[in-house]
């Protein structure tokens, strides 16, 4: 076992290669590499070399020697996140679309569509790109979308198990230990689904990185609350059903349809658990809280802009961000978002008097009376695992 400890996240695109030449139509072909960043698709045990980022945490933990079970909502979303956990490796059929070094990667139908309408024709770099550059834009604007995906997921990993010995609760304890799983679940899909169907990955953005180094590094429990469950996974939960919606790829929409699954229960525990804790602290310690919380969308709202593909293809970033807020590209798709956070930040009590005018600036405040996740619709969350990739 190699373990590289690094002082900050890596900062290239990793390339996967296949181990050898595949045979495909009775020829022979190699799958396109590049030498930056590039690993192979899989290795043995003593091959791999562990890149870690070390992180310290003044984390406070507690014991619960009360092993009494309240039968609650949060006991009802652990029992059912027992019945419903998934296996990647037989619940999703990896092989209705071919790994990327057996075929193109990306759907013809869908590209057509996307280069017709595209928010970026007129932008200069962006028409003096051949057509086959821009597919391949297209291409690693999806990538990097899906690589933040999966940064995210291990961000949620590391905070469900730090929950698990922080929460005060018997039942927090035991959902964040099963949540601890899940987010393990949703780690190996993403990573297998960048390895196999798309060949290479993005580094995580500095923005969300800095907002996961915020939410691991704090000692405050109901923060790591706030910042996981209810904003990140909250925005998560509507770039997952975004990206379902636009995506031809079964594999791609049966994996989502599984993790959604999953982080519909999260979001829903991280409302009803937070909602009566709230009301216990101080107006002073409700205000920082609600401010953090603040923080952590504008992180979110901006974390969402590609830098590392702007950079990829040569533009200028800030020239490239500038035009990208003029247009309003993905402006709409970032409001969109709040539809759930907004909602549930009312319910739990974080959207203060104080702090609605800066929500209010970001033209978000339209949503604080959409449904929330706080009343459970049981009927849905207990449907059966097998997606429909029709829907």
């Amino acid at each position: 076992m190699l373990i590289n400890r690094v002082k900050d996240a890596p900062r290239s695109i990793a390339r996967f290669r296949p181990e050898s030449r595949v045979a495909k139509n009775g020829e022979e072909r190699i799958a396109r590499t590049v030498s930056d960043g590039e690993q192979p698709a899989s290795l043995g045990p003593a091959e791999v070399e562990h890149v870690a980022e070390i992180f310290k945490t003044p984390l406070t933990c507690s014991y619960n020697w009360d092993y009494r079970v309240a039968e609650d909502r949060i006991r009802k979303l652990y029992e059912l996140g027992k019945r419903l956990n998934w296996n990647a490796s037989f619940d999703i059929h990896w092989d209705q679309t071919p790994d990327w070094q057996d075929a193109e990667p990306w759907d013809d139908e869908q590209i057509e569509s996307w280069l017709t309408d595209n928010p970026w024709n007129g932008y200069a770099p962006w028409d003096a790109m051949s057509a086959e550059r821009r597919v391949e834009y297209f291409f690693h604007n999806q990538a990097w979308s899906l690589s933040q995906f999966l940064h995210g997921e291990q961000g949620a990993l590391l905070v469900a198990s730090q929950l698990a010995s922080s929460a005060p609760t018997f039942n927090a304890k035991l959902y964040a230990a099963s949540q601890t799983f899940d987010e393990a679940r949703h780690v190996e899909v993403f990573n297998r689904y960048l390895k196999t169907k798309v060949g290479f990955r993005y580094p995580v953005t500095r923005g969300l990185k800095d907002l996961l180094d915020k939410i691991l590094t704090d000692e405050r429990w109901d923060l790591k609350f706030i910042g996981m469950q209810i904003i990140l996974e909250g925005l998560a939960l509507a770039a997952f059903h975004t990206a379902r919606n636009d995506t031809n790829d079964p594999v791609l929409k049966e994996l989502l349809y599984l993790v959604i699954r999953d982080e519909a229960r999260h979001v829903t525990f991280g409302v009803n658990y937070l909602q009566d804790f709230i009301q216990t602290l101080s107006e002073e310690e409700r205000e920082d809280r609600a401010q953090f919380a603040y923080e952590a969308c504008v992180v979110s709202r901006d974390r969402l802009i590609a830098t590392d593909v702007f950079r990829y293809f040569g533009w200028d970033v800030d020239e490239a961000k500038r035009v990208l807020v003029e247009r309003g590209i993905n402006a709409d798709f970032q409001t969109r978002l709040y539809e759930r956070v907004i909602p549930n930040l009312k319910r739990i009590g974080l959207l203060t008097e104080r702090i609605r005018p800066k929500f209010e600036e970001m033209g978000v405040l339209d949503f604080e009376d959409f449904a929330d996740d706080g009343d459970i619709d049981w009927r849905e969350l207990e449907k059966p695992l097998e997606p429909d990739v029709t829907e």
